[in-house]
């Protein structure tokens, strides 16, 4: 069997790849010294590159300079908004329960500082999408509590009706947070929109380095209480010298993100191309999601019979990067807890796989892959090119 020698990369809701642009950019202050926190030159030199990043940061969530909170990542990130305390206008507020969905992200499944007794979880229908008349109902004449609820799926797609549960969560005076970490240059994001208090981000998922993030406020009189304390860095939001390579590369990568999420005709191209061309391999193909709102560049599919954990092997093989619907404990496979909650059946959940497009995507990657799919199809179940929808 030939192999393709150039790797091709179809997994950019784990991490895209860094862009040229952010390389450069991160390259060029790594050769600087200078903390921002210093009075001299150097300092402000390094102050002046986090505040130009802040700014192309905000414009990305159409927020404020000051709304903007660098933090380590996503994770980091859903831990700081994830908290009964926060202040209002000065006013501490102390938040009775943690609503979330029951399809987040694992570091939002965890319920950050809500102890688990705090924490309720929201039903999802069968294609992920919060359940509003069961919101409405759940959050009916409860003490305030923080509603959190992801702007889109990292596994299938989804995108959730954030401007309908923003107004059953403001309806009923509660705190609204949302994950945008798959959103951001997916979908526009827009706070006032969807009326959230707080969001989520991460450079790595549209091109920007590993271990950077921020929580964007709507309003900076309404924020969370610092995870981290120490010196008054980010505004006494977030203690610790600032990262300045990484945030440069941050803000760098959002202006790309926010280019890109105004025209997706591109990826929306790339996904229809791929799900044709996964249809006419196998009719029996199952697209999870598909009779709602998706992300322009991801697509979660199973063909019965055909187990994730071998195809990601021999896709592998291959030199092309693809992921599961399924998440590894222990070095232990699990059923997706996403995919649980959609109501898919264990047998048809062991055999997902997702692909996810980016930036750096072409027709020639998707042709790739649909070249070498029929060939694994063939050799792990055969019967399945016939096997009817």
């Amino acid at each position: 069997m030939t192999r393709q020698t150039s790797p091709i990369y179809l997994d950019h809701n784990a991490g895209a790849p860094l862009r040229a642009s952010v390389r450069e950019a991160m390259i060029e202050v790594l050769g600087d010294a200078g903390n921002a926190s210093s009075v001299h030159a150097h300092g402000r030199k390094a102050r002046g590159r986090i505040e130009q990043a802040r700014e192309q940061v905000a414009r990305l969530c159409g927020a404020r300079n000051r709304a903007v909170t660098f933090v380590s990542g996503g994770t980091e990130a859903n831990m700081m908004a994830l908290t009964q305390s926060w202040r209002d206008q000065g006013t501490p507020v102390y938040l009775d329960k943690l609503f979330r969905s029951a399809v987040e992200h694992s570091s939002v499944v965890t319920g950050g500082r809500f102890p688990v007794s705090d924490q309720v979880v929201l039903p999802v229908d069968s294609n992920g999408v919060v359940l509003l008349d069961a919101l409405d109902e759940m959050l009916s004449g409860k003490e305030p509590s923080l509603v959190s609820v992801m702007a889109a799926n990292n596994e299938t797609g989804v995108v959730q009706p954030l401007a309908k549960i923003g107004a059953v969560v403001r309806e009923h005076g509660h705190f609204l947070h949302v994950d945008a970490v798959q959103a951001a240059g997916r979908l526009p994001i827009d706070l006032e929109e969807w009326q959230a208090d707080a969001i989520t981000l991460s450079a790595h998922k549209f091109g920007g380095a590993q271990g950077i993030g921020a929580v964007v406020v709507r309003s900076t009189g309404r924020v969370p209480a610092p995870l981290m304390i120490g010196g008054g860095q980010e505004n006494w939001q977030r203690g610790g010298t600032e990262n300045v390579a990484a945030i440069t590369g941050f803000g760098v990568a959002a202006e790309a993100a926010l280019e890109e999420a105004s025209d997706l005709g591109h990826l929306n191209m790339l996904k229809s191309r791929l799900e044709s061309g996964l249809r006419a391999v196998c009719p029996a193909t199952v697209i999870f999601g598909e009779e709602t709102q998706r992300l322009a560049n991801t697509s979660c599919f199973a063909v019965p019979g055909i187990a994730a954990e071998t195809a990601l092997i021999a896709f592998d093989l291959e030199n092309v990067s693809v992921s599961s619907g399924s998440a590894c404990s222990s070095g232990k496979v699990a059923v997706s807890h996403v995919l649980t909650a959609m109501g898919i059946d264990e047998t048809l959940a062991r055999c997902t796989l997702r692909i996810s497009m980016g930036w750096n995507t072409g027709e020639e990657d998707v042709d790739r892959f649909l070249e070498i799919w029929p060939r694994i199809v063939d050799r792990l179940n055969p019967e399945a090119r016939t096997r009817a929808a």
